[in-house]
């Protein structure tokens, strides 16, 4: 069992799961591969708050991602599969026959021992492989997707994600989201092949505040309790939404508003938004 759902014992207790993490098999990070992070706790370079709900939380030292698998036609060994505080999501260690070592986004099935490689021709389309995605059988599912050729994955990092590739046309490749939306992507963008792992990340309960303070996160103050000088929603006498649609303290749309820019170039590849009027929500 991955998930570990604790008993009553005290009330941080109640409702309170934790992940097991059983993949992991790597406790020590790669010191080659580690950066310095300094904190902000939400605020810009003039000290202001930009982000609410950001301060504290444990101390944590960056791991240099390859997101582009850009070290081609060499096989690399899973040396382990390690926790990563900066994602949802698992990192396998790599090691390449000329010694060189890398990290990547730990695909579901992938473990120690297994080869991996990244090629620009046709290879076994086996998890953990990457390829461009004129390369990819159809109906395989994908993650870590470039929008750009040679820019690095973009798409589907988290915990769980992935799309599925339905067919390739012309220069175009159409692939399904988890999201329902339905998009065309050059068939220069490389991919990697399978599920990201750590599905399992999704059914966690912190259960008490303190578990979400040791992530990073502070208590958010509601937009209603604020007085109508500090937010949209604030002011009035009792729950009074001000005769508008709920929305942050900037003004955006908090409840299915649009958040994507209008008039974009790349609009025209985006064949179904991932939510239609017409078809309603897709689900993988």
């Amino acid at each position: 069992m991955a998930i570990r759902i604790y008993k009553r014992t005290s009330p941080g207790r109640r409702n309170s799961s934790v992940n097991l993490n059983t993949q992991v098999t790597k406790t020590k990070p790669e010191k080659s591969l580690l950066k310095a992070q300094n904190k902000n706790g939400g605020r810009n370079h003039h000290g202001k708050i930009t982000t609410k709900g950001r301060g504290g939380g444990a101390k944590r030292r960056y791991r240099l991602i390859d997101f582009r698998r850009n070290k081609v036609e060499m096989p690399a060994t899973v040396i382990g599969i390690e926790y990563d505080p900066n994602r949802t999501c698992h990192i396998a260690l790599l090691q390449y026959e000329d010694g060189d070592k890398r990290y990547i986004l730990a695909p579901a099935g992938l473990t120690d021992g297994d080869t991996v490689v990244a090629s620009d021709d046709v290879a076994e389309p086996k998890v953990g492989n990457s390829m461009p995605l004129a390369r990819v059988p159809a109906g395989l599912d994908v993650h870590n997707i470039e929008l750009v050729p040679g820019k690095g994955g973009q798409l589907c990092r988290s915990a769980g994600s992935s799309a599925r590739l339905t067919n390739k046309e012309g220069q175009w490749a159409t692939l399904v989201f988890p999201s329902g939306e339905i998009r065309q992507i050059s068939l220069n963008c490389r991919v990697t092949i399978g599920v990201v792992g750590n599905s399992d990340h999704a059914r966690v309960r912190y259960g008490k505040a303190g578990r979400r303070r040791h992530k990073g996160l502070r208590p958010k103050t509601r937009g209603m309790a604020k007085n109508h000088h500090d937010h949209p929603m604030g002011g009035g006498d009792g729950g009074s939404k001000s005769n508008r649609p709920p929305a942050s303290k900037t003004g955006v749309l908090s409840k299915g508003g649009r958040t994507r820019d209008r008039g974009k170039p790349s609009d025209k590849r985006i064949i179904r938004r991932r939510k239609s009027k017409r078809y309603g929500q897709l689900v993988l």
